[in-house]
């Protein structure tokens, strides 16, 4: 079992927790244990503050993914949290011509990845994790988002 924390500080178009629980769920599917993550929807200064922060990055960005490192086994199992920059995501959608639910989906499932370990650092790890993320949309009925 999945379970997702939302935290809205931000107002806008955003997906029903609902939503959010199953895109995640969706992402997760080869976690084996109970486990729990937070989503945090943000406004652009936060972003920019934590991209900045852990990143070196001065501008806000998408979606931030923070993996929880534990040194003990702890159930259920604190994957870690998300943070979305919901004017980004609103943004993002519009200039590449996408519906903005299935732009949203692609961001929880693509931080989701990110907090199992997967990057897009170099072109290996961007071919796989990108591979990962086009059969998990398509799975819910969503397009590619890579085309």
């Amino acid at each position: 079992m999945v379970t997702v924390d939302v935290q809205q500080v931000y107002g806008g178009d955003v997906p029903a927790q609902s939503a959010l629980q199953q895109w995640a769920e969706s992402a997760l599917f080869q976690v084996e244990q109970d486990c729990e993550l937070s989503i945090r929807l943000v406004d652009e200064q936060e972003s920019a503050s934590l991209n900045l922060t852990y990143r070196n990055k001065p501008n806000s960005t998408n979606v931030l993914s923070f993996p929880f490192d534990a040194e003990i086994e702890i159930t259920p199992m604190l994957l870690g949290d998300l943070v979305i920059c919901v004017p980004v995501v609103e943004r993002e959608a519009t200039a590449q011509h996408k519906p903005l639910e299935n732009h949203w989906a692609h961001m929880v499932v693509h931080g989701c990845l990110h907090l199992l370990g997967y990057d897009h650092i170099d072109d290996d790890e961007a071919v796989e994790m990108e591979s990962l993320e086009t059969q998990i949309l398509q799975s819910l009925s969503i397009p590619d988002p890579y085309q």
